[in-house]
């Protein structure tokens, strides 16, 4: 006999702004760093071994950037993990690599082209590592002297600084000066400034000047006086999208228009113009090219027009990793009469790779389950757990964790310590799943009150009797 699976919420005191959301608890892919073999549950994601491998395996080719201009089709039933995947593979890129979410109905609703909107998604999705040279006096101040004049308009001073080799003193302007005073640098500070714009960086405080009775902060740093010259050239790396410099260049008002979100449509020959140019960083090697990851959820959303833009960008040189999600079967191409399998084109699924997630097992729903009660902070009774999973065998696992919700709601108003099979039940007849409401609806909200409705040939009938004797009109 199994045993039972007890749920107990984490304490979390500080959530901050984020919101639980249906996937707030996936924080990877739950592979192994090295084999990347999937473990059966870890980082959120329960099951599905073989699509999270295959996953894992794609997204090991993005980051050493291998591949590009490949599209992949995670297809399966309905709530069996599809977009729960995505956001692993989301969480595990990192930073450095861009990664977008897109839903299908998106391209429609938005006030400009579909290409347009799918051109700005893939540029989204392709990032541009650029490295710059900078020159840095970093070292230990030892001394700041500062001389004003009488009015006090000019002001003058003298910096003295230091590392394990050697020590300069270098004259400050007034802006220098503006610029130590705001940072609060005084003597035994260790600071960088950069030559080229007069930055100053405060890094920490120095060990030799720590005493006991300095009056510190927590979050002060104490390092060790730099050594070599003061002077160093370092490489500064910045990454940023394609989508981003199409927008600074086609903008007047430049990289404010990121920030109002009205990019609009944007030029063809803006475009060429900055491929041209990333081009010739990449020769320089001033810049390196980061395919990314497009994400098209409900892809059998999409018309005939999309596809053919796809089909087309994805033979393109700069072009990312596009990984879409259907949960169809054998159904219509929307824009034509075809019909072909996930609702994509025949030529368009010669280049797809398929990755197919299958339903859970009753042992994998607990878990899922139990999961979901942990990160709404909600503690389950094995009793009500394993209610929970027999609705999700049969009406779903999204109906079964929405009724988690409910459930607790209904026990805080008894004020008991968990969710118990009570408050379970209680929800289940409260709020129905679909199944049961198209029942209802059959059987007695339509056979009632079909007259009240427009009928197939556009007839509807205006009166009725609601239980009472019909109004007569003269």
């Amino acid at each position: 006999m199994a045993a039972q699976i007890t749920t107990v919420a984490q304490s979390k005191e500080l959530r901050g702004l984020n919101l639980i959301a249906a996937h707030s608890h996936i924080t990877g892919l739950g592979v192994e760093p090295d084999t990347l073999e999937p473990k059966q549950s870890s980082q959120g994601l329960v099951g599905q071994e073989k699509a999270r491998k295959a996953a894992a395996i794609i997204l090991r080719m993005v980051k050493e950037g291998k591949i590009a201009g490949r599209a992949v089709l995670i297809a399966g039933p309905p709530s069996t993990g599809k977009t729960a995947i995505a956001m692993g593979m989301a969480q595990s890129l990192g930073e450095d690599v861009p990664f977008t979410m897109l839903a299908s109905s998106e391209i429609f609703s938005l006030e400009m082209s579909k290409t347009e909107a799918l051109t700005q998604a893939f540029r989204k999705s392709i990032g541009v590592r650029i490295k710059e040279e900078s020159e840095v006096i970093e070292g230990e101040v030892v001394e700041i002297q500062i001389d004003r004049s009488v009015t006090g308009n000019n002001k003058q001073g003298k910096l003295t600084i230091k590392t394990t080799d050697m020590e300069t003193i270098y004259d400050m302007g007034s802006k220098m000066i503006d610029s130590m005073t705001k940072e609060k640098v005084m003597a035994g500070d260790i600071i960088s400034i950069d030559k080229a714009s007069g930055k100053i960086s405060k890094l920490g405080r120095s060990y030799t000047r720590s005493r006991d009775y300095d009056a510190m902060g927590a979050d002060t740093k104490f390092l060790a006086c730099p050594d070599g010259e003061l002077q160093q050239r370092r490489e500064i790396t910045h990454t940023v999208s394609l989508h981003e410099i199409d927008v600074i260049n086609s903008r007047t008002q430049g990289f404010l228009a990121l920030f109002s979100g009205d990019t609009g449509e944007i030029r063809s020959e803006v475009r060429d113009q900055i491929n041209t140019k990333v081009g010739e960083w990449k020769e320089e090697g001033k810049a390196t090219i980061v395919p990314g990851v497009l994400f098209i959820d409900e892809v059998h959303m999409l018309d005939i027009e999309c596809f053919s833009y796809i089909n087309r960008a994805l033979e393109d040189e700069l072009a990312p990793i596009v990984i879409m999600a259907s949960n169809r079967g054998h159904t219509r191409i929307r824009g034509t009469n075809y019909r072909s399998p996930h609702g994509l084109p025949l030529d368009f699924l010669d280049r797809v790779v398929i990755v197919t997630t299958h339903a859970y097992a009753p042992e994998e729903l607990q878990q899922i389950l139990s999961i979901r009660a942990s990160e709404e902070d909600i503690d389950v009774s094995p009793n009500a757990l394993a209610f929970l999973t027999k609705i999700a065998q049969e009406a779903g696992l999204r109906y079964a964790s929405n009724l988690i919700t409910t459930s607790d709601l209904l026990r805080q108003k008894r004020r008991a310590k968990e969710v118990d099979i009570d408050d379970v039940q209680r929800s289940f007849q409260l709020f129905y799943d679909p199944g049961r409401s198209t029942l209802l609806t059959l059987s007695q909200f339509v056979s009632d009150f079909e007259k009240r409705f427009i009928g197939q040939e556009g007839d509807v009938t205006l009166s009725f009797t609601n239980g009472a004797d019909a109004m007569e009109i003269s």
